[in-house]
């Protein structure tokens, strides 16, 4: 789940066999990254193989580092009863160390996988997922939308005391790839076992994190015999800024390739959609239209065309004229509040141009109720509604949390057979403050590398989805980047769905599955 700006250093990270036990769990040597604040080198470690001297500090800190150490992997034989099929997989919850250039360890990185029973492991695709925040946990993704079990969020799904029992999943993405979830540290499982201010600091940076992500992918690849396999990736959220980022450092500094990547509700670029930039109300003008359409029955983006031309067109061009126009300015904010329903006289006094908060309390004043910020058609009260101030939170996300996190704790240790000492954190807040975005004049993003990443490789494909109803990371955000890349990338090269629902459109069953079945297209 997107947040706010920038991008600054980028941390290198390595991977080196430091501990015996470390050595019998991964035969293959891990790559080391340099220790340039630019990106890993993709050299393989030796230290720690018996082919250069043990490092001191390492030595010294084995002890503390093994107390803060995850469990050891479980690896488990499942199956999931599905319409007209049956699955049989494998499914490992673990972890994965990762070290620094002098062998000392960093930090474990959970990851959940599940790998079809008698699949060809070297034709077999491999997808790796993760979400945003900063600071989630992949178990919105697990669990939600793509993993074998799902809650369901019909009927009480959407309050905070829903049962967090798990479903089969009828639209899990097994069927036709193998999974693997993984945990960012400082999300789900995942910890540092380093007490380095320095070293944690760049695990928490826009480019640190991207780099400490594609090392893990390729460490699972090569600890689970995996490297001939198709690869894809999957971001949600700030997971577009992930995403690009992650599948760059595969091609260049890791040496892997990825055949597709799959980005769900995506920031892209902080740039152009906040602070003072005017772009952000073109981008947002239609998911609130959808919102305000929604209300008067089911809406779909086709019944948007009006509004994404006059956002392109007269809208923008009277946002350029500025409030220094005033006929522009009174022709703007009529037009907005006939679209959003927002009343004409809060219009006119905000200029036509609401920004997320603003639409969110002044859509249903009038029945004290505010709109969710990531599916703003779902409403809930103001509990403050005669504040000058906004004191609310969001509706269409907040009364997830606690099922979601009963049920990705109750699968790992119960299900999944792995019991970390430690408390699971789906969405950590410290994780999200302690992040930065950078100081500068170039706020995060991630478009550069999108770029450079389609352009290295003519067979990369990018499917991008959105929810029609999503505030947080609106669709068109999305659809005014991809018209802006080269013709290389275009054709049948990179595809922009858009479904009713916010940004976990995947809980909704309808959404969930059209979505399925692109991922699938894409994939086979």
């Amino acid at each position: 789940m997107a947040n706010s700006f920038a991008t600054r250093l980028a941390a290198a990270l390595l991977a080196a066999c430091l501990l015996t036990a470390a050595r019998a769990e991964d035969e293959a040597p891990q790559p080391q990254p340099s220790p340039s604040a630019q990106a890993p080198t993709g050299q393989k470690g030796r230290a720690g193989r018996g082919e250069a001297g043990p490092n001191a500090n390492a030595s010294a800190n084995a002890s503390t580092a093994e107390q803060h150490r995850l469990p050891p992997d479980s690896t488990t034989k499942q199956s999931v009863v599905l319409p007209g099929r049956t699955l049989a997989f494998t499914a490992t919850a673990g972890s994965i160390r990762v070290f620094d250039d002098k062998g000392e360890p960093l930090a474990d990185i959970a990851y959940t996988s599940y790998q079809l029973d008698g699949a060809d492991r070297a034709s077999r695709p491999v997808t790796f997922l993760f979400n945003g925040g900063p600071g989630a946990a992949s178990g919105w993704l697990q669990f939600g939308n793509v993993g074998p079990w799902r809650l369901s969020f019909d009927g009480d799904g959407m309050a905070s005391s829903a049962s967090p029992d798990l479903i089969p999943n009828a639209d899990t993405w097994l069927d036709f790839t193998d999974l693997v979830f993984i945990d960012p540290v400082g999300t789900g499982y995942s910890r540092f076992v380093t007490t380095s201010q320095d070293e944690r600091k760049r695990f928490f940076s826009v480019d640190g994190d991207a780099n400490a992500i594609a090392l893990v992918i390729r460490r699972w690849l090569e600890k689970h015999n995996r490297l001939l396999s198709p690869k894809y990736v999957v971001g949600e959220s700030y997971g577009g800024i992930r995403g690009p980022k992650v599948v760059h450092n595969l091609q260049m500094q890791q040496g892997v390739g990825v055949r597709g990547l799959i980005l769900i509700s995506p920031v892209l670029d902080f740039r152009e959609y906040s602070g003072s930039s005017i772009l952000q109300y073109v981008a947002s003008l239609p998911t609130m239209a959808a919102v305000a359409r929604q209300a008067k029955g089911p809406v779909t983006r086709d019944d948007l065309a009006d509004v994404e031309r006059y956002a392109r067109s007269d809208f923008l061009i009277d946002l350029v004229k500025g409030q220094a126009d005033t006929d522009a300015t009174t022709r703007l904010a009529d037009r907005v509040a006939s679209l959003t329903g927002i009343d004409q006289a809060v219009s006119r006094r905000l200029a036509g141009r609401f920004d997320i908060g603003e639409f969110r309390r002044e859509f249903d004043r009038k029945n004290g109720k505010v709109t969710g910020r990531y599916d703003a058609s779902v409403e809930g009260f103001d509990p403050y509604p005669d504040s000058s101030n906004f004191h609310f939170h969001d509706p269409s996300s907040d009364p997830l949390m606690a099922p979601l996190t009963s049920a990705a704790v109750d699968l790992t240790t119960r299900k999944l057979n792995w019991r970390p000492d430690g408390s699971y954190h789906l969405l950590s807040g410290s994780v999200n403050k302690a992040w930065d975005f950078g100081h500068g004049v170039s706020p995060a993003e991630s478009v550069t590398q999108l770029r450079q990443a389609l352009a290295l490789d003519p067979k990369l494909k990018l499917l991008i989805g959105h929810g029609l109803f999503d505030l947080a990371t609106p669709y068109f955000a999305s659809r005014i980047i991809l018209d802006q890349l080269p013709a290389f990338a275009g054709g049948d090269r990179t595809k922009l769905v858009v479904y009713p629902g916010g940004h976990m459109f995947y809980f909704r069953d309808g959404a969930r599955e059209a979505f399925r079945k692109e991922v699938e297209a894409l994939v086979k």
